[in-house]
């Protein structure tokens, strides 16, 4: 069998390029990624890169929006995209014969998508139901308001769904700019991964991208947080039946030294979370501590915990799901008392090989499939500007020490660094009305 190999190479019009052989089964994968995300919305536009992301399936003159999933489907394959707050990303699952189409589908829709009045405003109705749908889950509610709270000045305070003021008031105008503002090779990486030959395919790439003009450079997003000098909260009280808890630290961008440890100590407090929105390992928290210390003393009906990946230094929160007939503040305090034992270097041997053994389980199994590697080596390549991060994430994160996971629970787990958040339900709207 063919060893897998990775080449890597910048177009002359700025474009990222990154190629895996992976010959173990016909297929391949191709990702698109624009360094765009709600990091890059002001006030006036928050939403815009995921309302740009969803223009970007209404088509070309080439390719008419109502023939872009048959062409797909006819083909044997699928695609999607995602938003996040650093990047947007599209991808193509494909026979490896037929993943031309992806590569020439991605290349049109990069400088020739029409956005189109109508269909702008189509879309509106539709993010609109999505914002209201997000805005019925009082877990969602309770993490915006924290958003807000937890950040004063960095674009992160924002969800990347954005404000409903902004869904409403966005013109066509304002979408297409921003697609072409950043739509452009030298903003993004193309990643492809599967059964192809890598000459052949540079080839074609240079072919369909490389006559595509190079943009204007993205200007950087420049908005540290300040520091945060002692706890904030924030209390949501709104219809329902059920209350939440949220405790969130300001936690390390994914260039940090210490970004591996603290997944460690993810997998030791909450249990471990997987990076990779591809991943489909079917992980279990209930050897974590806050599980056993919330969920087994029926504290709490559930708890996860949260590593979230950014280019800036975001959150690291944990969530728990009140058990009917225990309060709030017995939550918080259980979760509290189990960080700052953490926090106190209260951490066995034991417990810490097999928390790291847990956290490298999720990755490897996380990254077995083609789609998988075609989003870690995009990921890698767009937030840290560099595919090896992929490469040897095992390596590193098995030079983690319990010393090392000591002092980082000591330093990010500083109550003056938390914001703590409570949804507390003010039962049904049809019990008020009869009450």
């Amino acid at each position: 069998m063919q060893q897998d190999s990775v080449t890597r190479t910048t177009l002359d019009n700025g474009l990222t390029v990154v190629i895996k052989e992976m010959h173990h089964a016909p297929v391949a994968t191709f990702w698109m990624w624009y360094r765009v995300g709600s990091r890059n919305e002001v006030p006036g536009i928050t939403g815009i890169s995921h309302w740009v992301e969803h223009m970007q399936f209404k088509g070309t003159p080439r390719f008419p929006g109502d023939e872009l999933d048959r062409l797909i489907s006819r083909e044997g394959g699928m695609w999607n995209a995602m938003t996040f707050y650093d990047w947007t990303a599209y991808y193509e699952v494909m026979p490896a014969n037929r993943i031309d189409l992806g590569l020439q589908l991605e290349a049109d829709r990069m400088v020739n998508s029409l956005y189109d009045p109508a269909e702008v405003e189509s879309e509106r109705t539709v993010i609109l139901s999505e914002r209201s749908g997000s805005e019925n889950s009082p877990a969602w509610l309770l993490y915006e308001q924290m958003l807000g709270v937890a950040f004063r000045v960095h674009p992160y305070r924002t969800t990347v769904i954005g404000e409903r003021v902004d869904l409403e008031s966005m013109t066509r105008d304002d979408l297409y700019n921003h697609y072409r503002r950043y739509y452009i090779p030298n903003n993004a990486t193309a990643v492809l991964v599967g059964d192809v030959n890598t000459q052949e395919y540079l080839a074609k790439i240079e072919e369909w991208f490389g006559s595509i003009p190079a943009g204007e450079p993205v200007p950087p997003v420049n908005r540290p947080e300040p520091p945060q000098y002692g706890e904030r909260r924030v209390v949501v009280n709104r219809e329902g039946e059920t209350a939440f808890v949220s405790v969130a630290y300001r936690a390390l961008e994914v260039t940090h030294p210490d970004f591996l440890t603290l997944t460690v100590l993810d997998s030791i407090l909450a249990g471990a979370s997987s990076l990779n929105f591809m991943g489909t390992a079917d992980t279990s928290n209930k050897t974590s501590r806050l599980y056993r210390a919330l969920v087994e003393t029926e504290l709490a009906a559930s708890i996860g915990g949260g590593m979230v990946a950014t280019i800036d230094p975001y959150l690291y929160s944990v969530t728990a799901t009140v058990r009917d007939g225990r309060t709030p503040q017995e939550v918080e305090d259980a979760i509290c008392a189990e960080i700052d034992s953490l926090r106190a270097g209260n951490i066995s041997e034991e417990e810490f090989e097999k928390a790291r053994k847990q956290a490298k389980a999720l990755f490897a199994y996380d990254s077995e499939s083609v789609s998988s590697q075609g989003f870690w080596l995009g990921f890698s390549e767009t937030l840290v500007g560099d595919s090896h991060w992929f490469d040897d994430y095992i390596d590193r994160l098995m030079a983690v020490t319990l010393d090392d996971v000591k002092r980082v629970a000591a330093s990010v787990f500083d109550p003056n660094q938390r914001t703590v958040g409570w949804y507390v339900p003010t039962g049904s709207s049809s019990e008020r009305e009869a009450g």
